[in-house]
């Protein structure tokens, strides 16, 4: 995209060349500057051929390109603003101990949730607000049948399956869980919902009990005498 707010048809970055054009994109910051550069001259060697309205459609990229990049100028800002009103809430340690939880997510756990647990009451009743305590759905002689409810908080589900989705690849104790879950013939979306079942029953324990996410429990005092 910075590319984009000075060179915007080959015959301009074949003009400059691969070493300016690398100290040029160095200058501002972007990563792998030479890997780009010998991309981007690599392209326009190859196409020598001028399209009609050409310079017109350059200076409307350069302008497109600029408003993108203020744009994500403006995300970043609001999301360390979000991040750090999270910060203070009184449960923020505990929520982003949990593999797989940051600061966004946690901030959009607090705000769907109001970081109160006692508004819930137990970890199933917030289960099933958040879309992961299926219902019965029986019928005649059929029995068993279970559903997800009709009625939950999209968006806290999202929290937990995306949560769940990372923490199965980076955090042991959750993808040994998931794992297990594959092993019983489980799908990957059914393996991930079960782990982020699981996980909301150890959110709920860490906001109750003021504590964070440990890989090992603690040991058990009693079991110590």
């Amino acid at each position: 995209m910075v590319l984009l707010t000075g060179y915007q048809t080959p015959a301009a970055l074949r003009r400059i060349g691969k070493n300016r054009l690398a100290t040029w994109l160095k200058n501002r910051t972007v990563r792998n500057s030479k890997l780009v550069a010998a991309s981007a001259i690599q392209a326009a060697e190859a196409q020598h051929t001028a399209v009609a309205g050409e310079r017109l459609a350059a200076v409307v990229v350069a302008k497109l390109a600029r408003e993108v990049m203020a744009l994500d100028e403006e995300i970043a800002e609001t999301d360390a603003q979000i991040e750090a009103r999270f910060r203070d809430h009184p449960h923020a340690a505990a929520i982003v101990s949990m593999p797989g939880i940051g600061a966004i997510l946690g901030a959009e756990f607090v705000a769907h949730t109001g970081g109160d647990m006692s508004v819930f009451g137990s970890p199933d009743r917030l289960a099933g607000v958040a879309g992961l305590a299926p219902v019965p759905k029986d019928s005649g002689r059929i029995s068993g049948n279970m559903r997800q409810p009709r009625r939950y908080c999209r968006r806290l589900l999202r929290v937990f399956y995306i949560s769940a989705q990372v923490a199965s690849r980076c955090c042991p104790t959750s993808k040994a869980y998931y794992d297990r879950k594959k092993a019983e013939n489980k799908t990957h979306k059914q393996a991930v919902i079960a782990l982020a079942r699981r996980r909301l029953n150890v959110l709920w324990a860490l906001i109750r009990d003021g504590r964070t996410f440990e890989t090992t429990p603690p040991l058990n005092p009693v079991a110590l005498g």
